[in-house]
């Protein structure tokens, strides 16, 4: 029972800010983590799309289990997944592995790092599907 544990407080961790105590003079500096989507790849056609840093955005409110989206790709050819706005998020854990859920859809398992993310369509809690995409994210620490 405490591995499940682990793995949500990791992930959840992860996804939400952190406040690191730089000096002794208990004077904090908060960041927040943006996770910059950098590839799409997988799908029925096999795409693999690149994408540059601050093109898309995700950034996990843990407090209120929102996830915000800023979508500025605006080439129409390549895989981008969630459109610019808000979402609500929940994480399911299954057994060692551990799946995203937003808007009550479940878009796959999910992998955090240190510094990347990685969302995999094709492995689902319900069991392994096919032609799903798999989401590249990197991390990017910004103060608040």
């Amino acid at each position: 029972m405490k591995r499940p544990v682990i793995y949500l407080l990791i992930l959840a961790l992860s996804f939400t800010s952190c406040s690191l105590n730089t000096d002794t003079n208990d004077n904090q500096q908060s960041y927040k983590s943006l996770w910059h989507l950098r590839n799409v790849s997988g799908g029925v056609s096999g795409v693999n799309d690149d994408f540059e840093l601050e093109t898309i955005i995700w950034t996990f409110n843990e407090v209120d289990a929102i996830l915000t989206v800023e979508n500025n790709n605006t080439d129409d050819t390549k895989q981008d997944g969630l459109d610019t706005g808000t979402y609500s998020y929940s994480v399911i854990q299954e057994g060692s592995s551990t799946f995203l859920s937003v808007d009550g859809t479940e878009m796959g398992e999910v992998v955090v790092t240190q510094s990347s993310m990685v969302i995999d369509e094709n492995e689902t809690s319900g069991g392994p599907a096919a032609d799903g995409f798999i989401y590249t994210f990197q991390r990017v620490l910004v103060a608040e």
